[in-house]
């Protein structure tokens, strides 16, 4: 009997086993997924340990050394007030990377089990929550983000908090369609019968089901929450001063860049490498979750 019980367990894990080794399998034929997989490991690397990184205090003022041009001392140079740009851009990854995984992780959870709820619900609730998503996305997504930014205050949490809510609507809507479609199967139809509470269908049944699409959208959302990020830190409604956050870097160091062309370099390459590796990796995630890809990477 044990021999028995043993070879079923076996059985029933080689399948998972051999799927995982399959998607190895497609992440190691797909060049652009690999690149974009080693950058947010870098990042995320350099978030967590950029205390230990930085060469210098990224706030320390030296004026003596002000718009220094790398190098072996500065090694991205220095700002208007001499503090070391390679330490503050280091140190920024913990404001822009994590606004970014924040971003998505609100947006994410928040939408996906409102877009679960509508469509579990139905009726006249999903058709007014519904109508107000169809409200928040007929207005331009930057036009909507600086707005509520704006009302809510300059500060980083705010600008995460903002962004987060503009893109609410697309995990709503997603999450939503996923759901009619899952919430057919007979495996719902009976949990239904024997009393499940709608709760239990949707984290046990439903969002279960739908997280695939849901895993690839936030995928691909977090390049865009840190451009986002960035972008209402330029325009000085995301992170303030003396606050190391790339976007705000980028806005200072532009009054700068016809002499001092490191100030805005560095942050902006910055910002630009972490979107691309971030998308990079996202796409890969889609074509690795999508049974129609086919592994076309």
């Amino acid at each position: 009997m044990m021999l028995t019980q043993e070879h079923a367990v076996t059985t029933r894990t080689r399948p998972g086993l051999l799927a995982w080794k399959r998607r190895c399998w497609m992440i190691s034929k797909s060049p652009l997924t690999v690149i974009g997989g080693a950058i947010i490991v870098v990042m995320l690397l350099l978030m967590i340990f950029a205390p230990l990184l930085i060469p210098q205090d990224p706030n320390a003022i030296n004026l003596a050394e002000r718009l220094q041009a790398p190098s072996a001392a500065h090694w991205f140079g220095t700002d208007e007030v001499g503090r070391d740009l390679f330490s503050r851009v280091i140190i920024g990854s913990q404001q822009s990377v994590a606004a970014g995984l924040a971003v998505v992780l609100l947006a994410g959870v928040s939408g996906s089990l409102l877009g679960c709820l509508s469509g579990v619900l139905g009726g006249r609730s999903d058709a007014v929550i519904m109508r107000l998503m169809d409200i928040m996305l007929s207005i331009p997504s930057l036009v909507l983000t600086m707005a509520l930014a704006a009302a809510l205050g300059p500060s980083l949490f705010n600008a995460m908090l903002a962004i987060a809510i503009v893109r609410i609507p697309f995990y709503v809507r997603l999450a939503r369609g996923q759901t009619l479609v899952v919430k057919q199967h007979t495996f719902v139809e009976a949990s239904r019968t024997f009393g499940a509470s709608r709760w239990h269908l949707i984290s046990w049944h439903i969002l279960r089901n739908a997280l695939p699409p849901l895993v690839v959208q936030a995928s691909l959302d977090i390049g865009s929450a840190i451009l986002m990020a960035a972008t209402l830190g330029f325009i000085g409604l995301g992170a303030q001063q003396p606050t190391a956050e790339w976007g705000a870097m980028v806005a200072v160091g532009r009054n700068y860049v016809l002499d001092q062309w490191w100030y805005c370099t560095f942050p902006g390459a910055a910002i630009l490498i972490t979107a691309v590796g971030f998308n990079l990796f996202g796409d890969g995630v889609q074509d690795l979750l999508d049974p129609k890809a086919g592994g076309r990477n």
